[in-house]
Order: C-alpha cells, then sequence, then structure tokens
C-alpha cells in the first residue's frame, strides 16, 4: 500500500523548473520571490465529492476541471498564474485514480507554466482543495467593487450547456438529450477553460473596470459586481450566447440556464462604452469570444429584459452552496 510520502513523490512531485518558487515540494513550505513591483494575488477553491461532483467521476477530468475552476479566479482579477498547493484527502490510494488525476491536473497547469509547490494529503472522504498564486501589477486587478454607470456589461465564451449536462445526467428535460448531445454538452461541465489570457490582457490594458468569474450562475455572480460597486444592471438575456447543444433547446430553456445555470467559469466583466473596439481586439488577440449583453445602471437593481427591451420576471437566482 502506498504511504502518504510515496504518494507525494510518485504521482505529483516532478523536476522544479518555475522560476517564481526557489523552494517547492519537499520542505515544510514552499518559498516564492514575486517579481520586482508586483502584487500577489491568492484564491482557494474545494471540491466535495457528492457536492462538486458525482462520485466515481472520472479522475482525470476531475484533476483538470479541480484546477480550471482556480484558474477561473485568477483570471477574473486579472492576474497571471504562478504556483498553486494541492491539499487532497482521498477515501483510499489507488494508483490508477492518482495517476489519471495527476494527469489531468499537470495537463492544465504545464498549459498555463504554473507549477505545484506543496499542500497536505490525508485520507478521508474524497475531497480537493487547490490554492493558486498569481502576479499583477499593482492597481490593475479586475475588482468587484469597479463597475461604473454607463459601463458596459460583457460575457466571454457561452453559458448554460455545463447546467443542461447537469440536468440530463438528473433526468430533469421533459425531452431528452441524444448521447451525443449530452457528451458535447458535459465537456463544458467536466471541463472547463479558464479564461486565463482575456483576464490577463484586460488587466493589464487597463480597458475594463470590474469583472468576475460566472460559477454560481450569472445573475447570482453580477449580484456580487453590483451590491460591491454600489450600481445596477440592465440585462439582456436574449443576448446571453448559449453553448452550442443549448442553441438547440427551446427559449425557456435557453433563458434560464444561459442567466442562472452555473458551471460554467467563464468571465462577467465590465468597460466603458468608450472601448468597445479595443475590448474587441483583446477578444481577438487572446482567441476568447465576448459579447456584449447590458448595461451597468445607477439605479440599484438588476433588471433582466428580452430582445426588445421588455422586463422578463423569469424568477432566477444564482447557486448558493448552502441552500441548495
Amino acid at each position: 500500500m502506498l504511504s502518504e510520502f510515496d504518494l507525494i513523490q510518485e504521482y505529483f512531485q516532478r523536476p522544479h523548473h518555475a522560476t517564481r518558487a526557489i523552494l517547492g515540494i519537499g520542505d515544510d513550505c514552499a518559498l516564492l520571490t514575486p517579481a520586482p513591483g508586483m502584487q500577489t494575488a491568492i484564491s482557494s477553491d474545494m471540491l466535495v465529492e457528492g457536492r462538486h461532483f458525482f462520485a466515481g467521476e472520472d479522475a482525470l477530468r476531475l484533476g483538470h476541471k479541480s484546477l480550471a475552476v482556480n484558474l477561473s479566479d485568477l483570471a477574473a482579477m486579472g492576474a497571471r498564474p504562478v504556483g498553486f498547493t494541492l491539499a487532497l484527502a482521498l477515501p483510499s490510494a489507488e494508483r490508477d485514480w492518482l495517476a489519471g488525476f495527476s494527469q489531468g491536473l499537470f495537463a492544465l497547469a504545464d498549459a498555463h507554466n504554473i507549477e505545484l509547490i506543496g499542500g497536505d494529503t490525508t485520507r478521508g472522504p474524497l475531497t480537493i482543495c487547490i490554492t493558486v498564486f498569481g502576479e499583477l501589477a499593482p492597481g490593475r486587478a479586475l475588482r468587484r467593487s469597479n463597475a461604473l454607470p454607463g459601463d458596459d456589461l460583457w460575457i466571454s465564451g457561452t453559458l448554460g450547456d455545463a447546467r443542461l449536462a447537469l440536468a440530463a445526467y438528473r433526468g430533469e428535460l421533459a425531452t431528452p438529450l441524444t448521447d451525443a448531445e449530452h457528451a458535447l454538452a458535459a465537456v463544458r461541465m467536466h471541463t472547463p477553460i479558464p479564461r486565463v489570457a482575456l483576464g490577463v490582457a484586460l488587466a493589464e490594458s487597463g480597458m475594463a473596470h470590474a469583472a468576475i468569474d460566472i460559477s454560481d450562475g450569472l445573475v447570482g455572480d453580477l449580484a456580487h459586481i453590483l451590491k460591491r460597486s454600489g450600481v445596477g444592471a440592465t440585462l439582456d438575456v436574449d443576448a446571453l450566447p448559449p453553448g452550442q447543444v443549448l442553441a438547440t433547446q427551446n427559449a425557456a430553456l435557453r433563458r434560464a440556464y444561459c442567466a442562472a445555470g452555473g458551471d460554467d467559469y467563464e468571465l462577467c466583466f465590465t468597460a466603458p462604452a468608450s472601448a468597445r473596439a479595443a475590448i474587441l481586439a483583446i477578444a481577438g488577440s487572446t482567441a476568447t469570444p465576448v459579447t456584449r449583453v447590458g448595461s451597468i445602471d445607477a439605479q440599484a437593481g438588476l433588471r433582466l429584459v428580452d430582445a426588445q427591451g421588455a422586463a422578463l420576471d423569469l424568477g432566477l437566482t444564482g447557486f448558493d452552496h448552502f441552500k441548495s
């Protein structure tokens, strides 16, 4: 049977190459050297079996997602990834599971040139907690509190396919998806793409004011920006870009899952109307599609409208870990 230190050595310790971590796995603490004149951004996310993912989830996909959701937080602040730690509770040390998980984890880590620098392992219910470290120039962070009246409201990528896949798994759909449709939608649920390049470019350009990653549903996450910034917003629900599979579904389902589906890990951000051309140029340079979906208002509250500007009463809320 694998010991704790055998497990770390065999599946998680790799040759040390990063320039920021002068000391990584193998000591009581890792040592990071910030780049001159830069600030450090830090975020943690926890994934719990049966709460954030199904029991028996594919280990490779889970390795990817566990890091992706954390990188998405860095993207929302406009921070460039530097390193991460992993705290892992396992019911048992199964070699096949560990091989798949570490493969998915490190494939995404390598794609973003980010190094595992420490963490912890223990026996217990399957729980994954990652802490990511990033860096950005002072005053460039895309904070939730900086949205201004008159700003445009933008969304990266597409929305809703992850929620559609979840509904299919749960048997909630009146008309079931085909196997091919479900598999395609499930890619967005299991292997989200963190929009790091877009977030970094928006922060470095100074074009965006505020941002958040959409993990708990757009209306719920946008509400955090509105509250922290002391503003309101008008959201054109019919302008929200549906995922490839959701686009084939009825209008009511498209509206609900785009506006409040959750698990999208796209960026919602605000920018002045004068920056529209610059925002589209940044989207092009980072190969990330963006869509303008509304505006920030001085009047408090979130107003949902259709394509003609008529008010919608959809009764939508974001995901809450202690209420859902």
